[in-house]
């Protein structure tokens, strides 16, 4: 009897899978948009929890099989969903207030996923205005020497421990940088620059798991379901992280001196009241643990994208001996000019090291595609498909920074491409985010050569929802002897 309740089950649930299948590329065929048709029923979704593949590499797959359509349809569960490709159509959906939402889902009582990352709608809106004072040019720099001392500390560092020199460069990476944007951002320091308590949250907040593919992926296929099962993303950094801000904030209030930082942001948006918008009628209490749901996002997703970027970098720098020798020429000029002194205005000279990082970012972008969810039915202009309310919108980085038409020979690692004002201009169809902390990169190539190790079958990606995270590569400081004098 048992036997035959599970056969019945799974053959019910087989054709509920068909039916819908059939009802998804019915969906989308009826709207004139191609569909994938690999699987009807949970489409890219299914390749990424059965692969060990990044998710951007199966949209690629997408990307390659489809070039001349505006828009790819595929499965996901009960949700439609849409690879919009047509970079028209991409920037109507960035600027069209149809398509506000980020298409993330968050359960409450998750407080540190409260964040512009997570949030949707008139509330991310609102919060973003707040947060943005933090990251204009003239915070920025304010910041600069914070920075600059955090990149003097890591080549110390390295030096002191010649063992860190060899191997695990990203893991390394990542330690400087929480403790280069704790200090930057937070105005966190300990006695020593590398001994943040704040690394081991940092790590396991985005380091992927199956666990949190599986809810990221949900999340994607069924937000109803995922609000059901009352599914956390940050559950457990909770006690810590929140606990830190706030002990962060208290201090700040004793010590009555203004950083410019993301800890005076905080005060000053509580000292100003609730955060209201009259039309809407959202009221926003800006209480601790929503300050602290802030700061966790810009802490832990600047850590990772900032370690990334710098890994890339150093990578690609490694692997090309020409390129290596040309950014540290320059290096060393600017710095002699300025008496060995690293300063903004030294940094602004370093025009060659620009062109390097932007063109690690173009092949190493940290996000590797963007999503949107519609809220209100739209139609997109190139191809005048109907999108309905509730479509999960996904949208191409990385294919974007690999397609010829935009960038030539996209396989080629070459900084001369940003000398190009057209390659300068490009607005959707390059999309970097993210600061590389230039100031450790001129820190690092001043004082070491950079040998790259790339293990048998070449550089391969993690798997990861949408960031895109390195494996098997691997970098090695070697110190400097021949520092170029210019006098």
């Amino acid at each position: 009897m048992i036997l035959f309740l599970i056969l019945l089950c799974f053959f019910l649930a087989s054709i509920l899978v068909h039916i819908r299948g059939k009802y998804n590329e019915s969906y989308w065929n009826k709207r004139g948009v191609k569909f994938y048709g690999k699987n009807k029923f949970m489409g890219v979704y299914w390749d990424f929890i059965t692969q060990n593949r990044p998710l951007f590499q199966i949209f690629r797959e997408l990307y390659i099989k489809y070039p001349d359509e505006p828009a790819i349809g595929f499965g996901a569960l009960f949700t439609p969903s849409l690879y919009v490709t047509d970079k028209t159509n991409v920037r109507f959906l960035m600027k069209s207030p149809s398509f506000i939402d980020r298409g993330i889902e968050y359960n409450d009582g998750d407080l540190l996923a409260d964040s512009v990352l997570f949030m949707n709608g008139m509330r991310w809106k609102l919060m973003r205005q707040k947060m943005t004072p933090l990251f204009t040019p003239t915070k920025l720099k304010n910041m600069f020497y914070i920075m600059d001392k955090s990149g003097r500390d890591f080549i110390e560092y390295l030096k002191n421990n010649p063992e860190k020199q060899k191997g695990n460069a990203l893991d390394t990476l990542t330690t400087f940088c929480c403790a280069s944007i704790g200090g930057a951002v937070f105005g966190i320091g300990s006695k020593s620059t590398f001994e943040s308590p704040f690394l081991a949250c940092t790590r396991q907040a985005f380091s992927p798991s199956f666990l949190k593919n599986m809810k990221f992926s949900l999340n994607n296929l069924s937000p109803p379901l995922f609000k059901m099962l009352n599914l956390k993303f940050f559950k457990q950094h909770e006690e810590f992280f929140i606990g830190a801000i706030k002990s962060v904030l208290r201090q700040r209030k004793r010590e009555c001196n203004e950083r410019h930082d993301f800890v005076d942001i905080c005060l000053s948006i509580q000292n100003s009241g609730n955060i209201k918008h009259d039309e809407s009628g959202i009221n926003i209490k800006p209480t601790d643990e929503l300050l602290a749901a802030q700061g966790f996002f810009f802490f832990a997703a600047g850590v990772e994208t900032a370690a990334t970027v710098i890994f890339g970098v150093l990578i690609e720098v490694g692997r090309h001996p020409d390129i290596r020798n040309k950014v540290q020429e320059e290096i060393d000029r600017v710095f002699e000019k300025y008496q060995n002194e690293l300063t903004a205005d030294a940094i602004k000279e370093m025009e060659y090291l620009e062109n390097v990082l932007n063109e690690a970012l173009r092949v190493y972008p940290p996000l590797s595609f963007l999503t949107r969810r519609c809220v209100e039915d739209s139609v997109l202009p190139v191809g005048n498909i109907k999108i309905d309310k509730g479509t999960k919108i996904y949208t191409p980085v990385y294919d974007y920074h690999f397609d010829p038409q935009y960038f030539k020979d996209p396989e080629v690692f070459d900084p001369e491409r940003f000398n190009d004002k057209a390659v300068q201009q490009l607005d959707v169809t390059y999309q970097p985010f993210g600061y590389g902390l230039r100031s450790a990169l001129a820190h690092i190539l001043r004082n070491f050569e950079i040998k790259s190790i790339i293990n048998e079958g070449g550089i391969k990606y993690q798997k990861d929802f949408i960031q895109l995270k390195l494996q098997n590569a691997n970098v090695e400081y070697i110190p400097r002897t021949n520092k170029k004098s210019h006098s």
